[in-house]
């Protein structure tokens, strides 16, 4: 392995990813620890943690999105058979949920923390699905915090308000 200071080692990282994380790998697996980019490994690390709990938070913002869709714009898109598609995307991502659980279990104490944090993006994106749909957005007040728990958010089933 060709010798490089900290301070190269460190410049690899914003030049060339790949060659930086496979010289710190070469590094740990020799135990030559006082060369290895700590600050930036470490970093890695704790973003590949969050990585899978980004995405079920992701996933559950979709659902709370469709989830409010449904309750409140079902008459903007069409009445009462509108909003199958909402539907369909809500059991999709819950089985990403629980796909992601079934890989990190951990991921199922953390996601239910997150509600506040989905529910942000949930308004984000009702905002921004208006607007597309040329509504004033004026005209719709969105609550600033979620009105779903989570518990309600993974497991409403709401092809049986279909028949209602």
């Amino acid at each position: 392995m060709k010798t490089i200071s900290k301070e190269e080692l460190r410049e690899l990282y914003y030049k060339d990813f790949p060659l930086w994380a496979e010289i710190n790998y070469e590094l740990l697996k020799e135990k030559l620890y006082e060369l290895v980019d700590w600050e930036n490994l470490l970093e890695e690390i704790e973003d590949m943690a969050r990585s899978d709990l980004k995405a079920c938070i992701s996933q559950l913002a979709r659902i709370l999105e469709h989830m409010y869709k449904w309750d409140n714009f079902r008459d903007l898109a069409g009445g009462k058979t509108a909003g199958m598609g909402w539907i369909k995307s809500i059991e999709n991502a819950r089985n990403e949920i629980l796909d992601a659980f079934d890989l990190s279990p951990s991921l199922r104490t953390k996601l239910p923390n997150e509600l506040n944090i989905a529910w942000r993006s949930a308004r984000r994106r009702l905002y921004t699905w208006l607007i597309q749909n040329n509504h004033r957005v004026e005209n719709f007040s969105i609550p600033q915090e979620c009105p779903y728990t989570y518990e309600e958010a993974m497991t409403r089933d709401l092809r049986k308000e279909i028949e209602q």
